[in-house]
């Protein structure tokens, strides 16, 4: 059995082109919606104290030679401990023997990325081709990787954030414009949804944070924060006013996603919202004055995706040497 620890990982990965992992998420999201995937129910566990959250998701794509089970926690007080926020790992078997064939120990790096990357396919099919700025709520890894990937899909680079501690807006702000990007730091969610035309949400909020009134047309919205249940971002007169909603798995986001929220206070029905697996088949022209949302809670076949890629470079690498 092989191991695969972040280093390894990051090494196996460095030269892969940007338009492949894109690629390599978009191929995950058709697989679910196809129905090409047996991807049971994810498993949830929660923290008070202090707060926190443990996922499972696990899944089998048709055809392939391997399953993949994923364990990714978020610690959202690790910080200031000195710890990283996240953390995790990949467990990869055969699917034929259910023998253990490889364990990622990626520290949570890959379910950051392939999330980050999941925004960015968001952003490439939904958001208007000329972007004139960027707003993140949120400033921790997933802010970082989400405005990282948007680059891979859009020009822009002028960014606004807003952060409810300063301080780690400011910190955000450093790294990012190290990183090529302009960011300035935004007093308040209302200035920065009155100037962006494409926002990501990446807070574990448990109440609306971005509200219709002041989201502006031709703005796209991807939320990625809701990711378990009673988690909110979206204040839900959004879905009234957005004229596309599209989700990453029906069944999950009616569960614990953005859109469930919606549905109890009788603003949307399911019908209201479309997979993005099923919304990639479209020929779409997005009028410039559209409101999109794209409600992403996370899918396995993301995960069994990029664990599938880094494999595959673990094999070339051997083969060369």
């Amino acid at each position: 059995m092989k191991l695969l620890n972040k280093s390894d990982i990051l090494k196996l990965l460095k030269d892969t082109p940007n338009s492949q992992l894109i690629e390599c998420i978009e191929q995950s999201f058709l697989a679910y919606s196809d129905g090409k995937a047996k991807v049971p129910p994810v498993g949830h566990l929660g923290f008070d104290s202090p707060p926190g959250d443990v996922h499972i998701k696990y899944g089998y794509i048709e055809g392939d030679s391997h399953y993949v089970i994923k364990i990714a926690s978020g610690f959202y007080e690790n910080p200031a401990k000195g710890l990283p926020a996240s953390h995790g790992m990949m467990l990869s078997f055969d699917a034929k023997t259910g023998q253990p064939s490889c364990i990622l120990l990626d520290e949570g790096y890959l379910t950051d990325l392939r999330t980050g990357l999941a925004g960015a396919v968001a952003a490439k099919h939904l958001a208007n081709e000329s972007i004139t700025r960027i707003g993140i709520i949120g400033a921790g890894v997933q802010a970082r990787f989400q405005l990282k990937s948007l680059a891979y899909v859009r020009e822009c680079r002028d960014v606004l954030v807003y952060n409810r501690s300063a301080d780690n807006a400011y910190k955000f702000r450093d790294e990012m414009n190290e990183s090529g990007f302009h960011v300035e730091v935004s007093p308040s969610i209302k200035k920065l949804a009155k100037e962006c035309d494409l926002i990501v949400t990446t807070t574990p909020s448990v109440k609306p944070l971005l509200y219709a009134k002041h989201v502006r047309p031709g703005t796209h919205i991807s939320a990625v924060g809701a990711d378990a249940l009673g988690k909110q971002e979206l204040d839900v007169q959004l879905f009234n006013k957005a004229d596309l909603l599209i989700c990453d798995s029906l069944a999950q986001c009616m569960d614990h996603g953005e859109i469930t929220h919606g549905i109890q206070a009788g603003v949307i029905g399911a019908n209201d919202c479309e997979e993005m697996g099923q919304w990639l088949r479209r020929d779409f022209n997005r009028a410039q004055d559209m409101i999109t949302i794209a409600d992403l809670t996370g899918i396995a076949t993301q995960d069994i995706g990029i664990s599938k890629l880094v494999l595959n470079a673990a094999e070339q690498s051997d083969d060369q040497s």
